[in-house]
């Protein structure tokens, strides 16, 4: 039986429509019933659970970023009431329907992305973030592998809207990333960054310009929470490029800044 959550996720991000400038994007405000986004604000973990990415990915310099993921052994390691509304959510977010609603979405984009490829793998994630003050994140398009990346912001109000993940044009215009590096700021130009409002998501497809981002985070004593909900592709496809413009003539427009 499907919840009430899991049933107006799945309605929104369905009928959504796509922003294709400068790569396939959207955002969603309530995102899910509001009693719900109670309950989830109620059972965010204690602080203490969290484990710094660096020990849990072979990542550096990121030592303001701390992460639970949403698999059986990660969510055991929490209170008994946190571990039950967390293990349900994964239940119906990771390794299910959602997954298949999300392909479906973003099928045209694949299609293009991996013409000629038959034989793709695709799994999904859901990780639970804690950032605290200093963090920030270079421009970046991602890991290869990477092929949907889906952002839950969960601040408890509106008094951090200015941290959300920001949009990036590099300001010489034939510059393209198939992903990895996180690049200097200074060689592109802010485009947009997207409201860390409670409750709502933003989601993009990876392509060779799917640059983004998170400028410092200033505020003392902050703590920025996110669910991230990823799409990869197994290691055999993910070494297809990614195209810049996939799906979306806009994106062949040139722009310097």
């Amino acid at each position: 039986m499907f919840s009430d959550a899991e049933l107006q996720l799945a309605y929104k991000v369905g009928n959504v429509p796509f922003s294709m400038f400068p790569y396939p994007h959207f955002y969603i405000p309530d995102v899910f019933p509001a009693d719900f986004y109670r309950q989830l604000q109620q059972n965010l973990p204690d602080p203490a659970a969290m484990r710094p990415i660096e020990e849990v990915r072979a990542v550096k310099g990121y030592k303001e970023r701390f992460v639970l993921g949403l698999d059986e052994k990660n969510l055991a390691t929490l209170p008994a009431a946190k571990r039950a509304f967390w293990s349900e959510l994964a239940e119906w977010l990771v390794g299910a329907n959602f997954q298949s609603l999300v392909l479906r979405k973003f099928q045209p984009l694949i299609d293009q992305r991996f013409t000629g490829k038959n034989d793709m793998q695709f799994y999904d994630e859901g990780l639970l973030v804690q950032d605290i003050t200093n963090y920030k994140l270079g421009p970046h398009t991602d890991a290869q592998r990477k092929v949907v990346t889906m952002l839950f912001y969960l601040p408890p109000d509106d008094s951090q809207s200015h941290m959300g993940t920001s949009m990036y044009l590099p300001r010489d215009s034939a510059f393209t990333c198939p992903g990895g590096p996180h690049h200097d700021r200074d060689k592109f130009a802010l485009l947009h960054t997207n409201p860390f409002m409670p409750n709502s998501l933003f989601a993009f497809f990876k392509t060779d310009n799917s640059f983004h981002g998170v400028e410092p985070v200033a505020d003392p004593d902050c703590r920025r929470w996110l669910l991230l909900y990823d799409i990869y592709v197994r290691p055999t496809a993910a070494a297809q490029p990614a195209a810049a413009a996939v799906a979306a003539a806009p994106s062949k427009v040139k722009f310097s800044f």
